[in-house]
């Protein structure tokens, strides 16, 4: 009489199929998760021999181009420095979109991230064009909305 080995299952949700290895019979997610993804497009963006700051050189012109954006505004010339932040982070966003590979400016998926780099950025140039004193955008409706909202409560 032989003796079959122990079979080992490798976590809650998978189960042996007639060869003995394990296979998941449900979709649903392992109660412990012991790895996480890389987002994709999050590979190094230079070949692995190069030195660190070169496999990560999208990541750093996005965060160079925002701390000069800080360094202008701290300079009294806060449109401009924000006009730098935005810019930096809608060329964040495209290089996220272009780039196959763009290191650790991949946080998520790669629609996740251009939504959130465009919309931030967007929305940062936006309101620098807006800012008062003299606005270089004036958009008529925000106007109006101001002035039924903001004017009127005094």
């Amino acid at each position: 009489m032989s003796v079959e080995p122990e079979i080992e299952v490798r976590d809650p949700v998978s189960a042996p199929d007639a060869e003995g290895r394990a296979r998941r019979v449900t979709r649903r997610f392992p109660l412990f998760t012991r790895d996480t993804a890389r987002p994709e497009g999050g590979g190094r963006a230079a070949p692995g021999d190069a030195p660190a700051p070169a496999r990560q050189w999208p990541m750093l012109a996005v965060l160079s181009m925002v701390g000069l954006g800080l360094l202008v505004t701290a300079f009294d010339a806060f449109r401009v420095g924000l006009l730098l932040i935005g810019a930096a982070l809608l060329g964040g966003a495209v290089m996220r979109w272009l780039l196959p590979r763009v290191g650790m400016l991949a946080v998520r998926s790669r629609f996740t991230d251009i939504v959130t780099y465009g919309v931030l950025g967007s929305a940062i140039v936006l309101l620098a064009l807006m800012a008062q004193p003299k606005p270089w955008l004036e958009i008529p409706f925000l106007d109006d909305a101001l002035h039924f909202t903001v004017r009127n409560s005094q």
